[in-house]
Order: C-alpha cells, then sequence, then structure tokens
C-alpha cells in the first residue's frame, strides 16, 4: 500500500529551509526577492498586468463577475508584493467568483508608519471614488492590520464601507501582548516572537507606541463595521489577536466568525497543497453566499 505524504509535514520541511537561508546572513532586499518566489511559486510574473494607482502598482487579479474584493499582503510591513501574493489572491477569486485589487504599498524601513497605513487607505478611497464599494477588504498577517485599520478609517471618514471585513492569520496587536505570541511560540513553524518585535520596531520606529489604535487595529473602536469572518491557525502565534477581536466585536455589539484550523500556522492558506487551504477558501465563498 502506498503510503502518501503528509502535505502539511511537506510544507514544514519548505518553511524550514526557506526561513533558515534568511537568518543566514541575507539582505533585506534578497529576503524580499526570495519570499516573492517562495509564496509566487510558479505564478508568472508577466501575468500580472499592472497599473498606477496614485502612485502605487496595483493590479486586477481574476476575472470573477459577482465581486470584489481590495486584499493587502501580508510580509510584516516589510516583505511581500503583489509577485508574492498573487497565486493567493487568484485562488481567492476564483472561491469567491470576485475580481481582486491588490497594490504594492509602502515597505519598512524605507517608509516606516504611517506609510502602509495611508496606502491602503488611499487606494480604498481610490475604489470608492471610481463607483467601487468592495464586497470585501480582506489581508493576511499585516495586512489584515491594514485591512481593519482601512475600514476603521473608513467608518471614520464617513465613506461606503465593504460589506464584509475577511482575515487571516491577522497580526493585529503591534504590542504582541497576547498569551499565544509565547504559548505557541514554539508551535509555529513560520513566524516568530522575536522576528515580530523586530519588523515592529522597523515599521513604528524605536520611539513608536505599538498599543497605538492607529498603528494596532485591535485597540481601536470597533463598532459600525461590517460582519467580519477570520480564519487563523491553532498552531498560529497571532491566534490571540483573532480570539481578542472576536471578544471586542462581538462586546461592540458587531458580527464575527472565527475559524481556528487545527495544527495550521500563521497565513497558512498561502500554501495551496494544504487540504486546510481549501477548505478555508471554500468557506470564504460560502461566507460571501450568506450576506
Amino acid at each position: 500500500m502506498t503510503v502518501h505524504p503528509d502535505p502539511f509535514l511537506l510544507v514544514a520541511d519548505r518553511i524550514r529551509s526557506i526561513t533558515s537561508s534568511w537568518a543566514n546572513g541575507m539582505t533585506l532586499a534578497e529576503i524580499r526577492t526570495s519570499f516573492d518566489g517562495f509564496l509566487g511559486g510558479d505564478f508568472a510574473a508577466d501575468q500580472l498586468e499592472i497599473f498606477d494607482l496614485e502612485g502605487l502598482p496595483a493590479s486586477w487579479i481574476g476575472n470573477g463577475a459577482e465581486r470584489t474584493i481590495f486584499y493587502l499582503h501580508g510580509g510584516g510591513f516589510q516583505i511581500g508584493s503583489l509577485r508574492s501574493h498573487a497565486d493567493l489572491m487568484t485562488r481567492i477569486a476564483s472561491a469567491a467568483d470576485a475580481r481582486v485589487l491588490g497594490i504594492d504599498y509602502r515597505l519598512a524601513p524605507e517608509h516606516r508608519f504611517p506609510a502602509a497605513h495611508d496606502d491602503a487607505f488611499s487606494a480604498y478611497r481610490w475604489l470608492i471614488a471610481s463607483g467601487i464599494v468592495p464586497d470585501a477588504i480582506m489581508g493576511d498577517s499585516a495586512g489584515g492590520a491594514l485591512a481593519l485599520a482601512t475600514a476603521v478609517r473608513a467608518r471614520d471618514a464617513g465613506l461606503p464601507l465593504p460589506r464584509a471585513i475577511m482575515l487571516l492569520s491577522p497580526w493585529l496587536d503591534l504590542s504582541l501582548s497576547g498569551d499565544s505570541y509565547a504559548s505557541l511560540a514554539e508551535a509555529d513553524i513560520f513566524s516568530k516572537p522575536a522576528q515580530l518585535r523586530a519588523m515592529a520596531k522597523t515599521y513604528i520606529g524605536r520611539n513608536g507606541d505599538p498599543s497605538d489604535p492607529l498603528v494596532s487595529p485591535l485597540f481601536a473602536a470597533l463598532d459600525g463595521l461590517p460582519p467580519m469572518l477570520v480564519h487563523a491557525g491553532a498552531c498560529d502565534i497571532t491566534l490571540d489577536d483573532a480570539r481578542l477581536l472576536e471578544k471586542r466585536v462581538n462586546d461592540a455589539g458587531g458580527a464575527i466568525t472565527l475559524r481556528i484550523f487545527d495544527r495550521m500556522c500563521h497565513h497558512f492558506q498561502v500554501f495551496a497543497e494544504l487540504p486546510e487551504t481549501a477548505q478555508s477558501l471554500s468557506e470564504i465563498g460560502a461566507f460571501f453566499d450568506r450576506l
């Protein structure tokens, strides 16, 4: 009888191999290129039709006719791009019968807070000015923080809001106050507390306050926001951000659905070969159908 290897163990081996190379003296520019290739996989960069959106590289991905999603990629505010997340955005577009707008927001340390937050909000305002109210604003990891912060800013500015906010392993607390940052530090094969602390400091600066609601939207006022769908892994060091978000949204009278996937690490959906990824994307599509 043929024994098929566990897809998660294969992904774990890939993660350990690539992250060890990043820790072995690579420059930030080299890590960015490596990260793009690692997550981008076989997606050909020339498939992206880039256009200028208020000075930012942007691309529409997918041909879905039913919905529009504004997507913000993860990468700790330092790495990540349209290239790294194009494959994930393509799969999301297919699952949700949507077209997805992605952008290359400015990265630290060249551009510190509030550069990425401002770029995300600028792109959202461009959508609204173009007559497009997105069905969802969505992001993974640091992109989850940008997605939630953009929705909060849109609410405060009186702009039309998306029908939903969808967050994948959102990193919403740059102060890393949740217990999961310590309790799951060994279990999470992708992200480590020291790594996130360094990324937070790089983005907000040495004297920045990581608990500022403008930086960490977990601490913002969360009333008056659209329904939220949050997917996280049971071995994700940012898990307590998702759990506390659920509590704070419920306390504010909002609607939120939190789904925690057994064994999964931080933003596992970037790995298409995982069965849990297919389940997560299927549930995203079904969530839209219930709105």
